[in-house]
């Protein structure tokens, strides 16, 4: 695979009909497993889904939203996810849907006054996730005051974590769902680590997980903000990028070291990261490029970036900075 074939560029739909801003499957990105929709909805509007080979995770990214759903024995749900007015706001409410459900999504704004959602203008913007998967489970609803607000890193690596099916109580056949946020001038992803092997040796712990990564970067008062991100392999297995990305990119890993996510000084970074791979115990295990992994050491003697927690957090924010070459930590 080129750089090209690694890097989708944002889609803009139009703001009447909506539509895509971005869209990966499986047979699009050459892998197995992951897949992303990210998809604007229009006021008034609507979107059909019909997951007939993946499970699914639904994150709204501005706005609330209501969820038709007919799971797989024919029943009927009817969900709202409470959302936000950005993806800088903390964390939203997901749904976890499982394979074989057919769902309909529409914006909601029932908390505003007047029934109009401040937060989302009428409409909304939504991340879709899913794995390919052999499981039925059943419908789950996380909601935003459960969910885990880990505080990563350290000083200019510091970043916030937003954990919904990693360590949460949501079930999954295989896919791992996870939201970071990187205050300007921090790096997030880093150390570069890599998860493209299955090792169950002690110590060294490892999962094959393809990982889906899609941007979103704060304006600035002259317009939209940029970051910066790695991936790289090894000599027996090559891959390189290293591209400026923007609100609504997305970067395929399907293997390799990845990292640094770089945030420009004056912008915040967000990305959504969703995995998956062939093994189905829902379990995120990574390991440093041995060259950089030293730098986990130097946190122990540095602050959190004080501007941690970026938005609301309903949770009290977690201060986690792991030291050993394995860890469960996500990006």
């Amino acid at each position: 695979m080129t750089e090209n074939d690694l890097i989708l560029r944002a889609s803009v739909p139009d703001a009447r009909t909506g539509g895509a801003v971005a869209e990966v499957t499986p047979e699009r990105a050459g892998w197995g497993y992951s897949g992303l929709l990210v998809h604007e909805i229009a006021p008034g509007g609507h979107l059909d889904l019909e997951l007939t080979a993946d499970e699914a995770v639904v994150v709204p990214l501005r706005g609330s939203l209501r969820l038709d759903v007919t799971d797989p024995s024919g029943e009927h749900h009817d969900l709202r996810l409470t959302g936000r007015a950005s993806v800088f706001e903390g964390p939203a409410d997901v749904a976890y849907l499982p394979v074989g459900s057919t769902v309909t999504l529409r914006p909601d704004g029932g908390d505003a006054p007047d029934g109009e959602d401040a937060s989302n203008g009428g409409g909304a913007r939504v991340a879709i996730g899913t794995a390919r998967a052999g499981r039925v489970l059943p419908v789950q609803v996380l909601r935003a005051s459960e969910v885990p607000v880990d505080l990563r890193g350290a000083g200019r690596a510091s970043r916030q974590v937003h954990n919904y099916t990693i360590g949460t109580a949501v079930g999954v056949d295989r896919i791992l769902v996870c939201e970071v946020l990187t205050p300007g001038g921090n790096w997030s992803s880093y150390p570069p680590h890599k998860h493209d092997a299955h090792s169950d040796v002690p110590g060294h712990e490892e999962r094959e997980l393809e990982e889906i990564y899609y941007f979103e970067v704060a304006d600035g008062p002259a317009g939209p903000g940029l970051a910066h991100h790695q991936v790289y392999g090894t000599a027996d297995r090559p891959i390189e990028v290293l591209a400026e990305v923007r609100t609504g990119d997305t970067v395929l890993v399907p293997h390799g070291y990845h990292g640094p996510s770089a945030a420009a000084p004056g912008y915040d970074l967000y990305y959504l990261n969703v995995m998956a791979g062939p093994a189905d115990d829902g379990t995120w295990l990574s390991v440093d490029d041995p060259a950089h992994h030293w730098v986990r050491e130097t946190w122990a003697s540095e602050p959190v970036d004080p501007r941690l927690p970026l938005g609301a957090s309903p949770t009290p924010a977690r201060t986690t900075t792991p030291t050993t070459e394995l860890t469960e930590e996500p990006t």
